[in-house]
Formats: C-alpha cells, sequence, structure tokens
C-alpha cells in the first residue's frame, strides 16, 4: 500500500530529511546552509506542491513562443509552519514552471482572504 502525504502536511519532515541526507554528504555546519539555499532554488515546485487551493488568473504572456501555453494560478496552502499566498506560472501538464510573488500570513484565515482577492 502506497501512503501519499501532500508537502503542506509533511513540509517539516521535508526539510529535516533534506537536512539529515546533506549532512552525512557535507557535515552539520554546511547542511542547513544548503538545505535552505536547495529550498530557495526549487522553491515555485515546493510551494505548489503544498497548495490546498488554486484558481485560474489567466493566460501568461510569454514573449518567446516556444510553441506552448503558460497559465498565471493563484494558490493558497502551508508550508515551513507558515501559511501562504502565492501565483504560480503553470504549463497544461499541471507543472510549476516559476513564480511571481508569494506572501506569507499568520493564519489560514488571512491566507484565505488574501487569495479570495488575488488577481
Amino acid at each position: 500500500m502506497t501512503m501519499f502525504q501532500p508537502v503542506s502536511v509533511a513540509s517539516d519532515r521535508v526539510m529535516a530529511a533534506l537536512v539529515a541526507g546533506l549532512e552525512l554528504e557535507f557535515g552539520r555546519g554546511a547542511a542547513e546552509a544548503l538545505a535552505a539555499r536547495f529550498l530557495a532554488a526549487e522553491e515555485a515546485d515546493f510551494v505548489w506542491d503544498a497548495r490546498d487551493q488554486e484558481r485560474w488568473l489567466g493566460a501568461y504572456e510569454v514573449k518567446d513562443d516556444d510553441g506552448f501555453e503558460l497559465d498565471r494560478v493563484a494558490i493558497t496552502g502551508q508550508f515551513e509552519g507558515r501559511w501562504f499566498v502565492a501565483v504560480c506560472i503553470v504549463d497544461g501538464d499541471g507543472m510549476a514552471h516559476g513564480m511571481t510573488g508569494k506572501r506569507s500570513f499568520e493564519t489560514a484565515k488571512a491566507a484565505q482572504k488574501a487569495f479570495e482577492v488575488q488577481r
């Protein structure tokens, strides 16, 4: 049986597992700094995977037409113990290609209010 947990539920364990693995390879001092850099570089993917709700905002205009369309999608969820609202750039297969903005909130209610007015 396969168990699936969204990133929003397991985000504290994601960071702990990442740090533990990096400690084995690079030592304790470097592990946390490397983990933070890794998370920053992959933030759009982590935030997209941690979303609880999403709402299509419209097409994302691409200057270089590579033959595929991208959309702007507002999302809300929880990651690393904080609620967020973000706008991600997503392809037709539901894969995040970037993030144009993200705000953090102390409560789910505050994030939900911001999500509802996000344009």
